[in-house]
């Protein structure tokens, strides 16, 4: 008896140690471990439950990646056709939890995000944070450090989706920012067009070089305004200017979303103005001309 526990003991720290430390029951069960084994081994303190189904060996210290890795356990649900990562693994890590397994974000405390295709998956887990896609492609999940989950392209255009509509498992746009710097810098596909475009720190310094050139009065930056963060506020003008690229600015619902917030600050009392990454370049004289006029400054060179 004593050999066929050690003998399981065996295969389940084989297989969790090719998972960050975490096994399911179902792995077990296809492994030939029966449920009482699981059982008694919760109850000798060898095994630690995590989600329902999912246990840690060993001890219940998790690393992060650990912690992903049992969130896609407890959800996903395998298939059987198919060789693809998600096919394999039913569910992938998502949103803000991919930005941190790509090491775009500084990880962070919080739900893991899971994503599923179409209406898959199991019930809500404690400490996990699913999301149903109709649009998941196969070729969007891949394998990071063992674990599945969204391509860095879909991960930023997930990031970008739960931002506009305000969906949980949203960044802010500031984070939204960094996330695609950081995947430029360490040379990530993000899927965005025009790569030569500027990053949003060029711009903001862009604009204080500006100010600081026509001796303007200096902005605070990036400002909340009940629920916006605005790029720069005179707080007594109750001006603000926002600074837009075609990198962080384009397409329908960008287009949509930064006209209703416009509306909403207009609401709040504030005028704004918004200026492109071209005419902070090549009409940066006009640019100031106005901000000089709107400050109720004479504009110096």
């Amino acid at each position: 008896m004593d050999g066929k526990v050690a003998r399981s003991d065996a295969l389940i720290a084989r297989i969790a140690e090719r998972q960050h430390g975490v096994i399911s029951v179902a792995q077990a069960r296809s492994a030939g471990i029966s449920d009482d084994a699981m059982r008694a081994r919760v109850l000798a303190g060898r095994l630690y439950r995590v989600h329902q189904g999912v246990y840690a060996v060993g001890h219940v210290a998790l690393s992060p990646e650990g912690r992903w890795t049992a969130a896609v356990l407890a959800v996903g649900r395998r298939s059987a056709r198919g060789n693809s990562v998600l096919d394999h693994w039913g569910a992938a890590v998502s949103h803000r939890s991919a930005a941190f397994l790509w090491g775009l974000l500084p990880i962070a405390e919080g739900p893991t995000d899971i994503i599923v295709a179409g209406g898959g998956g199991r019930a809500k887990r404690r400490g996990v944070r699913v999301h149903r896609s109709d649009s998941l492609l196969l070729a969007q999940v891949t394998l990071r450090r063992g674990i599945p989950v969204t391509t860095p392209a879909r991960t930023i255009a997930d990031l970008r989706r739960a931002l506009s509509v305000g969906w949980a498992g949203s960044v802010s746009a500031r984070e939204l920012r960094k996330a695609i710097r950081q995947a430029n810098v360490i040379g990530l596909p993000t899927g965005d067009e025009g790569g030569g475009d500027r990053t949003r720190s060029d711009l903001e310094r862009d604009f204080l070089l500006l100010c600081r050139r026509h001796r303007l009065p200096r902005p605070e930056v990036n400002v909340r305004i009940g629920p916006y963060l605005v790029d720069f506020l005179w707080r007594d003008r109750r001006f603000v200017v926002e600074t837009d690229s075609y990198l962080y600015h384009r397409g329908k619902a960008a287009f949509q979303d930064d006209h209703s917030r416009d509306l909403e600050l207009m609401r709040l009392g504030y005028e704004v103005l918004r200026l492109s990454e071209r005419q902070l370049e090549s009409e940066s004289e006009r640019a100031a001309g106005v901000l000089a006029a709107r400050l109720g400054r004479s504009l110096q060179s």
